[in-house]
């Protein structure tokens, strides 16, 4: 499937001077005027928002600001992932800086689960502190709010994650989701609200915006990235900015972090090195052990220590990641048996998953069924399950869990990803209602995976300018992936092997030399000579190599060409 060409990728090619895969990839992000292309290509931190339009945050000051003339205690209650640990290091780190008594915490996700738990308030008001402050949690935490307030806490709550039926009872409540507020901009991660707040209380301290941001975009950066939110607005400038401090970060857990995942120091970090290298790593310590872990990296001083603690979550990761394969092959064995592959959507749960595992597995299944995955780990002596669900963007995890909360001991999260924990003797009952629910919302052709290219290409247009121009781009993510081409029959003139048997090089009919590798993409080529007319999806890359640099094909399809 190729998207049809719009009348706007001549538009903006004459206005910016750009070429047509870059103007094509714009418009299929929905940018069609210049000016929004030229925002769009050239971020600028003057076109992130006032952080005093998010709801409550001048109240949220004031509270923060009153308990450091006090000198109060605030106990930072944040969440055992990557944007969850990022957040509260921007606030411990923050708050520290300028004066305040600080508590960090974030919970143990087995023992504590997700969420505000109510050991944790005991745990502050045990430590003395007057003020409960949350970050990228506790929009749903009625009970331990309501907790809070009898322990004569004030609470403040900065998220960015969905409510429920009712809203917690907080003294202020900063998050882009709340009813009826003006801010701009919804999507911001729960790192990217405490960035904004804590931004907003630095310059109440006599900071300023640029102090500040120079600070902590790394870290706001790393949250924002790794959580998966749209990479454009002011996520996309979070990110752009963070990388480029992140490359020259001198906080030494980051440092540590970046040389166990082979992330060479100096080097400009990639969105690639936050999703992929970066994050498993801190989210690691939440899934198989504990996030305090991840979190004192993040916020220790001491390089030996940083270190050592860089060193355990690498360990940590390579573990979680031999849980996830045996995970992922029951999963795999359970759909087949009971044939859940057409299903709508997916459900299976079994007794001795790690449930801080299960996450992972479901996004797999999701992947590659193309239909939500709701995946349990069931524990026999509490006699809960605890699971994790992903959906494509057809299905709307949150409703659909909403709609059906009464069958949940708990429930919450976004429209793709969202958690729960449920009685194991409800599990049937929980898939039943929730594969009917996707029965009424999804149509057919809502489960049939598909692939859409934005443009077509001809080998003529592989180029090194198109190509270099495809870089402004980044950093890619969730809502800005790497743009997919489609290029119809072309002439194969060569088809090699690698030194790894899965992998393949080819070379294309072009007027210049067009070079592309399949990685794992041997299967496609079975039956497939040089010689041969073929359609190709790729997606394109420049490959750097000893000084040179020069357009690759990246091989996402293939197939013989239609006649």
């Amino acid at each position: 499937m190729v998207r049809e060409p719009h009348p706007a990728e001549e538009t903006l090619q004459s206005e910016l001077g750009i070429q047509r895969l870059l103007a094509a990839a714009l418009v299929d992000r929905g940018i069609t005027d210049p000016e929004g292309a030229g925002e769009f290509l050239n971020p600028s931190l003057d076109s992130m928002h006032d952080p005093r339009l998010l709801p409550n945050c001048e109240e949220a000051v004031r509270i923060l600001m009153d308990a450091r003339e006090k000198n109060q205690r605030v106990f930072v209650h944040g969440d055992y992932d990557v944007d969850g640990v990022t957040s509260t290091a921007i606030w411990a780190r923050a708050l520290r800086r300028l004066g305040f008594d600080v508590l960090p915490h974030v919970p143990h996700r087995i023992k504590h689960g997700f969420g505000v738990h109510e050991d944790a308030v005991f745990e502050a008001m045990q430590q003395g502190a007057k003020v409960l402050l949350t970050c990228d949690c506790g929009s749903s935490a009625i009970e331990a709010v309501k907790r809070a307030k009898q322990f004569g806490m004030r609470v403040v709550l900065t998220d960015h994650h969905e409510f429920g039926s009712e809203v917690p009872a907080a003294d202020a409540i900063v998050n882009p989701h709340l009813p009826d507020n003006k801010y701009p901009f919804p999507h911001l991660s729960g790192a990217g609200v405490a960035f904004k707040v804590a931004q907003r209380v630095s310059e109440e301290c006599g900071a300023t915006a640029q102090q500040f941001q120079r600070a902590f975009l790394d870290l706001a950066c790393v949250g924002t990235i790794a959580d998966v939110v749209p990479l454009h607005g002011e996520n996309r400038v979070i990110a752009h900015f963070g990388l480029k401090v992140l490359s020259r970060t001198k906080k030494v857990g980051l440092e540590a972090l970046m040389r166990v995942a082979q992330i060479e120091p100096g080097a400009k970090a990639t969105s690639y090195d936050v999703a992929w290298r970066l994050g498993p790593r801190l989210n690691a310590a939440g899934r198989v052990d504990d996030a305090a872990i991840a979190l004192q990296l993040m916020l220790t001083e001491d390089p030996e220590e940083a270190r050592a603690l860089a060193q355990r979550l690498d360990e940590l990761n390579e573990e979680r990641r031999s849980e996830e394969m045996r995970i992922l092959e029951q999963a795999e064995e359970a759909i087949q048996e009971l044939n859940l592959a057409d299903e709508p959507l997916i459900m299976v749960f079994a007794e001795g998953w790690h449930r801080g595992v299960v996450g992972i597995v479901a996004s797999r299944i999701c992947e590659k069924y193309n239909r939500p995955a709701l995946l349990a780990a069931v524990d026999p002596e509490t006699g809960l399950a605890h699971g994790s669900a992903r959906s494509p963007e057809t299905f709307n995890l949150h409703e659909a869990l909403m709609l059906h909360r009464e069958l949940f001991r708990s429930c919450g999260g976004h429209a793709r990803a969202a958690g729960f924990s449920v009685t194991s003797d409800a599990l049937e009952e929980v898939r039943s209602a929730l594969v009917r629910h996707a029965g009424e919302v999804l149509r057919p052709e809502d489960l049939i995976p598909t692939r859409r290219a934005i443009a077509a290409v001809t080998p003529a247009e592989v180029v090194h300018r198109s190509f270099i121009e495809l870089e402004r781009l980044e950093p890619l993510g969730e809502a800005n992936p790497k743009p997919l081409f489609f290029m119809p029959r072309v002439r194969l003139l060569e088809v090699q092997p690698t030194s790894n048997a899965e992998h393949v090089r080819f070379r294309v009919e072009a007027p210049k030399p067009v070079y592309g590798i399949g990685f794992r993409s041997a299967q496609l080529f079975e039956g497939v000579r040089p010689g041969d007319t073929v359609d190709l999806l790729f997606r394109a890359a420049i490959n750097r190599y000893n000084g040179n640099e020069y357009p690759q094909l990246i091989l996402e399809g293939l197939r013989p060409a239609v006649e």
